[in-house]
């Protein structure tokens, strides 16, 4: 393992979200939470023969032994809550005392890092599930036999069955490294970091978080998503205009007067004939 020049952190897997660059790529995150991570012990070459740093972290183990309470006293940390501890190599270690803390700003984004953690526990299993056989041939009175691994040694020469030999066991439960994977985002305030790609071991499982040894990249732009708009109450007051009031006024045209005119057209006079006259006679 080559030296560092920066340690590395002790991490929890919180789980795995998607985040967005601003050209709309996807990525598949998990994010690791870096809540505390406090010098322990420094390791020099002149006392240790190597130049490392312990840092020590809150673990799965609820009480401490008596030796590593007394082994904490000496950076003055509180031993109920410093349970796991791990060292990493780094070039020098005069920049570091016991009783430091370590963050996440060491870390940005569009570098690479190595994650190292324990991967599931799957229990014992067959050939099938934990080294992917295709098993035996679907035939006739073959029924019992497709999840079997078939021969595993040669016959009368050597005789016996070869170190190595992929068969049944306990399957996970093993310390594996992830290299270089891309951080794409870091939250300092949080102590987050976003790493591109998967993470071995559970949900809540402890992982190292290394510097990796592929050069930086261009940070990633993250799209970040806008925050829902909360509509604000409105206030109950009579903002609303008063209607102007309609001047009581008499605008109601008038009839116009009717002209008393005689416009009754008047009989004919009946002329005076005499006939009345023929009549009297």
């Amino acid at each position: 393992m080559s030296a560092k020049t920066q340690p590395g952190l002790l991490a929890r897997k919180l789980g795995m979200l998607t985040r967005y660059d601003d050209s709309g790529r996807a990525y598949g995150a998990t994010v690791l939470q870096c809540d505390l991570n406090v010098v322990t012990q420094l390791r020099t070459t002149d006392r240790d023969g190597y130049t490392a740093i312990q840092v020590g972290t809150r673990g799965d183990k609820k009480n401490t032994t008596r030796a590593e309470r007394g082994h904490l006293k000496s950076s003055g940390q509180d031993d109920a809550q410093i349970t796991r501890l791990s060292e990493f190599r780094v070039d020098s270690v005069e920049d570091y005392s016991l009783g430091d803390s370590l963050t996440v700003d060491r870390f940005r984004s569009g570098m690479y890092v190595d994650v190292t953690a324990r991967t599931k526990g799957r229990g014992f299993q067959g050939t099938v599930k934990r080294w992917n056989f295709a098993g035996g041939p679907k035939t006739h009175g073959q029924s019992d036999r497709w999840r079997a691994p078939g021969s595993i040694g040669a016959g009368t020469s050597p005789g016996r069955v070869f170190k190595g030999t992929r068969m049944s066991g306990h399957m996970g439960n093993r310390i594996r490294t992830v290299l270089n994977q891309l951080v794409i985002e870091v939250d300092i305030n949080r102590g987050l970091i976003f790493v591109a790609g998967n993470v071995p071991g559970p949900i809540g499982a402890l992982v190292e978080i290394n510097e990796g040894r592929r050069p930086a990249i261009e940070p990633v732009k993250v799209v970040v998503e806008p925050e829902p708009i909360v509509e604000e109450s409105v206030a109950e007051t009579d903002d609303t205009p008063a209607e102007a009031p309609v001047a009581e006024t008499d605008d109601t045209p008038a009839e116009a007067p009717v002209a008393e005119t005689d416009d009754t057209p008047a009989e004919a006079p009946v002329a005076e004939t005499d006939d009345d006259e023929r009549d009297e006679s």
